[in-house]
């Protein structure tokens, strides 16, 4: 297991290397130059050039990977273009906010679990029925409708919460609820057909002809052998959340990473970009990586492969 654990660490390293070339000369290819933005629509030639000289915008796009690398390697994320301060400043003040709304989020991964658990147990009845339609439902529906409708609903009309703004964490319950809505779907049908497949399955009948209760066929002999996919389904939902959240965060006037990612394309901030890029790749590796440790814990056949 130790050896496995190893391997990973280092493939992690080798994808978030080639994840940081990918985000660099993908950045260098939006259109816009930032030294226009910075200067101005009255400055001169030479004004902009003087600025790209500043920034460094005017040496090779090698030369500015490897620096880029290099100050990333030592802890140094650079200056902000457009807020003229450290990219570190920046995030100590904006991504507990991020942080905050995603593990806000979390209420999905029980709650989708027990949805789909529900459904498969009564299977072709009411509660399936509404479960499904839940399901579709939360798929479908955009987080900026869901979003505006639950503002309008919460916020306008019955007063319970704040429209935007992020005072206290009772101003994260309607991002959170739009944020999770997608993630609570997506779990309840994989669950459920996970159950399903464990449900038909000759050992669950042999354990309900013992006469064992119905909750304990559920949790302690279903769940068990159906827990592997739909880690995985909450591994891939929990390690979206931080990068799903910009739209929210755009919708409840949240300051968190989100919106300054958005703010930091409108204003062409390299530095910023190309952080929260990275950071946004770095927690879904890491997500996935404890996800692959679950399996080998869980599973005692994956850890002998």
């Amino acid at each position: 297991m130790f050896k496995y654990i190893i391997k990973r660490l280092l493939g992690m390293i080798v994808v978030m290397f080639f994840v940081s070339v990918v985000v660099f000369f993908f950045i260098h290819l939006l259109p816009g130059d930032p030294a226009q933005v910075i200067a101005g629509p009255e400055a001169t030639d030479a004004d902009i050039q003087n600025i790209r000289i500043s920034l460094g915008l005017d040496k090779s796009l090698f030369y500015q990977y490897c620096h880029f690398i290099t100050n990333l390697l030592s802890l140094n994320l650079g200056t902000s273009i457009s807020y003229d301060k450290p990219v570190w400043d920046i995030l100590e003040k904006r991504y507990p906010v991020s942080l905050t709304l995603a593990c806000c989020s979390l209420w999905f991964i029980p709650v989708g679990i027990l949805i789909g658990v529900l459904s498969a147990v009564y299977k072709n009845k009411f509660i399936d029925y509404m479960a499904m339609t839940f399901a579709i439902s939360g798929i479908s529906i955009p987080d900026f409708w869901l979003g505006l409708l639950l503002m309008i609903v919460f916020s306008s009309e019955l007063g319970w919460f704040n429209s935007t703004g992020y005072d206290s964490l009772k101003d994260m319950v309607l991002p959170a609820i739009t944020l999770g809505t997608i993630g609570t779907a997506i779990i309840a049908r994989f669950t459920r057909s996970a159950f399903l497949d464990i449900l038909s399955e000759n050992y669950i009948n042999t354990a309900r002809a013992k006469g064992l209760r119905e909750t304990q066929v559920i949790w302690k002999h279903s769940f068990k052998n159906a827990v592997l996919p739909i880690i995985t389904v909450v591994g891939l939902q929990v390690g979206g959340l931080m990068g799903g959240s910009i739209v929210v965060e755009r919708i409840f006037s949240l300051p968190g990473l989100g919106s300054l990612l958005l703010d930091a394309v409108n204003s062409r901030d390299y530095p910023i970009i190309q952080v929260l890029l990275l950071l946004y790749s770095f927690h879904f590796i890491v997500i996935n990586f404890m996800v692959d440790v679950l399996y080998i814990v869980i599973n005692p056949q994956i850890r002998l492969k």
